[in-house]
Formats: C-alpha cells, sequence, structure tokens
C-alpha cells in the first residue's frame, strides 16, 4: 500500500493547523478586556467567580497546571490554597466546642466532627457534635450544628442512643455565632 506525497502533506498541514488553533486557545485570559461601561460583575463577585469556592484561580487547577502548556506563564506567589468555609465561623466553631476531643476537621469542607464526650456531671450520658458551617459568609444560617446522644442502658450497661433537645443544636449554633461575631469585631472588619 503506498501512501501518495500530498495526502502527507495535507496530514502535516491539518495536525499543525489544529495544533496552533488548541495553543490559541490557552492564551492570556486578560487578552481580552470588557468595555468598562458594561455593566456587569464587577469587585468582590467577580473575584468570586474567578477563584471558584476554594478561594484559588482557576488556572492554578487547570489541565495544563500553573505554567501553561509549556510552563511559560508566571506563577504568583500563592500564600496557600484557603479555606472554602466563612473563617470566623470556623474559628468560632473550634473555640466553643473545644471542650471536646476532635475526631475529624475538615476546614474545606467546612465539617468539624468531635469525639464522644461524657460529662462529669452525668456519667451514664454522652455526646457526639456535628459543626457543618454552610457558607463563605457570615450569616445566621450559615452553620449547622448537630448534636448526638446515648445513655447507658441499664439492664446490659451498653449505650444506646437517646432523644436531645432540639434547644441543644439553637443554642450551640447562637454560641457559635456570637463568638463568630466576637472574632470578626477583634479582627477589624
Amino acid at each position: 500500500m503506498s501512501v501518495s506525497p500530498i495526502s502527507v502533506l495535507v496530514s502535516v498541514i491539518y495536525a499543525g493547523a489544529l495544533s496552533l488553533g488548541l495553543v490559541g486557545c490557552i492564551g492570556d485570559p486578560d487578552a481580552v478586556k470588557e468595555d468598562p461601561r458594561r455593566q456587569g460583575t464587577t469587585g468582590d463577585t467577580k473575584r468570586q467567580i474567578n477563584q471558584g469556592l476554594g478561594g484559588r484561580n482557576r488556572e492554578d487547577g487547570s489541565l495544563f497546571g500553573p505554567g501553561g502548556l509549556f510552563g511559560s506563564k508566571p506563577k504568583e506567589n500563592d500564600s496557600g490554597t484557603g479555606v472554602a468555609v466563612n473563617a470566623y465561623l470556623w474559628r468560632a466553631s473550634l473555640d466553643t466546642i473545644n471542650f471536646i476531643p476532635l475526631v475529624s476537621a475538615d476546614p474545606f469542607g467546612g465539617v468539624i466532627i468531635t469525639d464522644w464526650y461524657t460529662p462529669s456531671e452525668t456519667p451514664n450520658e454522652r455526646m457526639k457534635v456535628q459543626v457543618t458551617i454552610l457558607d463563605r459568609e457570615l450569616r445566621a444560617d450559615g452553620v449547622r450544628v448537630s448534636v448526638f446522644k446515648q445513655q447507658t442502658s441499664p439492664k446490659a450497661g451498653t449505650w444506646v442512643d437517646a432523644q436531645v433537645d432540639p434547644r441543644t443544636n439553637i443554642d450551640i449554633e447562637n454560641a457559635i455565632l456570637t463568638r463568630a461575631r466576637q472574632l470578626r469585631i477583634a479582627g477589624g472588619s
């Protein structure tokens, strides 16, 4: 089977054009400027759109990495990946439940899970707390607390689930929100 030189030349030209087209697609995102008179997203909203939930620039997580396809784009000094939840709510949550040992604390997912805690006043009860931070903004509905309670059964002496007063979850949420406001005022924001 013989291949004609013209079909080889056409294939090479086609592959070159395709390569140039792809390289042109991954150019500088700042090269396209918007008209400043155009109404649209600006300021903090535009920053959030460009950064996404994790607080990182989109380019950091691109397919070609922070340097682009050939490593030609300079990488800015990044102080870290950032936290995907409100920092005041996160710190306030940790401060509020600091007397209970932690099992897991995920600042990117916004979930804090404690170990079982037995208060000295009630040795036949134990509780476990899960705090979930739902928003990047400091808002009253930005935190959710779930308290789990167990008691020892009188017959077998094993732990059995018990009913938790619904007010307990709300009281802990309010304590976290109060502490978050204190942290925000102390931080000067």
